[in-house]
């Protein structure tokens, strides 16, 4: 399985990006998938994440109403819609996917995804 992150860049405060998540090798059973973003000194942190089988997506609260997630199942692609960017969203952003499915209350723990991809850089400055 291999994941391709990309769309990060650099956008003013108050912009938008979108990132992509493309997964090949993933089956039709598989699990959720999700983006982390980790700052420099700082801990990964979880962001978004949609199950797969109903489509329903979570949220990190920090990006709540300003931050989408999205799945286009025929590309097997996510997609990270980022609006209202502030500096504090600043960090490089990874896609992260599972095998098989998980219970709801463990989907943004980063150490039960199974593959990662290699990250894309987003910077919110003026």
């Amino acid at each position: 399985v291999q994941l391709q992150a990309s769309g990060g860049g650099l956008v003013q405060p108050g912009g938008s990006l979108r990132l992509s998540c493309t997964a090949s090798g993933l089956t039709s059973s598989s699990g959720p998938m999700a983006w982390f973003r980790q700052s420099p000194g700082k801990e990964r942190d979880f962001v978004a994440a949609i199950d797969t089988w109903t489509s329903r997506t979570y949220y990190a609260d920090s990006v709540k109403g300003r931050f989408t997630l999205s799945r286009d199942k025929r590309q097997n692609t996510v997609y990270l819609e980022m609006n209202m960017l502030k500096p504090e969203d600043t960090a490089v952003y990874y896609c992260a996917a599972r095998n098989v499915r998980i219970v709801t209350s463990s989907i943004s723990r980063g150490e039960v995804y199974d593959y990662w991809g290699q990250g894309t850089q987003v910077t919110v400055s003026s």
